[in-house]
């Protein structure tokens, strides 16, 4: 399984969490989030950066129509709030608990620049993962510009098996353990649940994917 916090097989939460470090364990502490709280605004000031230590997290913003816009939910291991290392002042999106029992590892910007300044290896790694999310962000905006609801599923579930795919042994299939609930599914895509239901129900009568609540299984001769 992979993630945004996993590269060289090292797990970044272990190395940037200021409870690993002694000179900021002792006035350090995990903020408690219920589901639907904020962990900040649009228009905040950005003086942390964020770390999931469990739950999810969604980030996203409001268009000027008033549409909420999901851009990404993250889960356990992944950071958030990111841009204020690379000097953003307040906050352009908001990031919002989807899970009655998250747990967040916040990280004053002071204090990461500290650690990247000490680490050179640690401060590639922190730049790499930004890197990748900026990435993956600008892929899922232009397929929510540009192309179907059906299209923006298939493409979604391409990224799925990137990051929580394996190869079945016995079938060949791909198969996809992940986080999300189908309505986490449908904001990521920009449609309705309702609407995901009926194109899941489609590629499986399509004979391309079988389905459950947390599995996805991509056929052999699809995959």
């Amino acid at each position: 399984m992979k993630s945004l916090w996993f590269f060289d097989d090292v797990n970044l939460f272990k190395v940037l969490c200021p409870h690993k470090f002694k000179a900021y364990k002792t006035s350090h502490d995990f903020d408690a989030y219920k589901k639907k709280d904020y962990i900040y605004f649009e228009e905040d000031s950005a003086n942390k950066v964020y770390l999931i230590e469990k739950g999810k997290v969604k980030i996203g913003y409001y268009s000027e129509e008033g549409n909420e816009v999901v851009k990404a939910i993250l889960t356990r291991g992944e950071l958030f709030g990111e841009t204020a290392i690379l000097g953003e002042s307040k906050r352009e999106e908001f990031a919002q608990s989807v899970d009655n029992k998250t747990s967040i590892c916040p990280i004053g910007v002071e204090t990461m620049h500290d650690l990247m300044r000490n680490n050179q290896t640690f401060s590639f790694k922190i730049y790499k993962v930004i890197g990748f999310k900026l990435k993956k962000l600008e892929r899922r905006l232009q397929l929510l510009l540009f192309k179907d609801a059906k299209t923006r599923l298939v493409e979604f579930l391409d990224e799925l098996c990137a990051d929580y795919g394996y190869d079945c042994e016995k079938t060949g299939d791909k198969v996809i353990h992940h986080p999300y609930t189908q309505k986490d599914i449908a904001s990521l895509i920009g449609t309705s649940r309702p609407t995901l239901n009926i194109l899941l129900n489609e590629l499986k009568e399509e004979n391309v994917i079988q389905f459950t609540r947390k599995e996805i299984r991509i056929h052999k001769n699809i995959a």
